[in-house]
């Protein structure tokens, strides 16, 4: 196992309790060795409403180049490398001749930080979050409080949206009803 292939996170859903998140969740793709036996058992809630969408892969291929994994994913070869860089990404595989050899739980990986950055959330941030994954279990208060930041961020720009989206409809319906009526013969 790499560094970022399990996540033995605890989520709540509905009259379940505390479970692990399922297999290819946001969560379930960053760090090693997962020492929960019930983890995938099909009884995990995702945090998330709605489980993500799966890739388009291949069926039985766990193996991607960078030109793939921009395809997939819609990143460009340099944003993968910095993600590798500045940490945000784990460590990538390599073939005998040095070529980024991705795995599926890296583009799972790659889906979810997607998935922060239309949130909104800084670099910076994201980083934190990998390290703290990194880091194992002992650090899950943290990662919640950062990512209950984030969905107080997202929902404020939200309720900011909604009244930006009033204000249009207000103009819009302003300009329908101002508009003269075509005569008629």
């Amino acid at each position: 196992m790499t560094v970022m292939e399990t996540e033995t996170t605890r989520t709540k859903g509905p009259a379940q309790g505390a479970t692990a998140p399922t297999p290819g969740s946001a969560d379930a793709t960053l760090s090693a060795g997962s020492t929960d036996s019930s983890a995938g058992a099909g009884t995990g809630a995702d945090a998330c409403a709605s489980a993500p969408t799966a890739h388009p892969r291949p069926n039985g291929q766990d193996h991607y180049t960078i030109s793939e994994v921009v395809a997939f994913i819609g990143l460009t070869a340099h944003t993968l490398r910095w993600y590798e860089r500045i940490g945000l990404m784990p460590h990538i595989d390599r073939s005998h001749t040095g070529q980024r050899r991705y795995r599926n739980r890296d583009l799972d990986w790659l889906t979810f930080v997607g998935k922060l950055r239309l949130t909104g959330m800084p670099v910076a941030d994201m980083v934190r979050y990998a390290e703290l994954v990194r880091e194992g279990e002992h650090t899950f208060t943290e990662r919640q409080e950062l990512l209950e930041r984030t969905r107080r961020d997202v929902r404020t720009r939200i309720a900011e949206l909604q009244d930006t989206l009033a204000v249009l409809d207000y103009k819009i319906n302003f300009y329908a009803d101002a508009r003269p009526a075509p005569e008629r013969l």
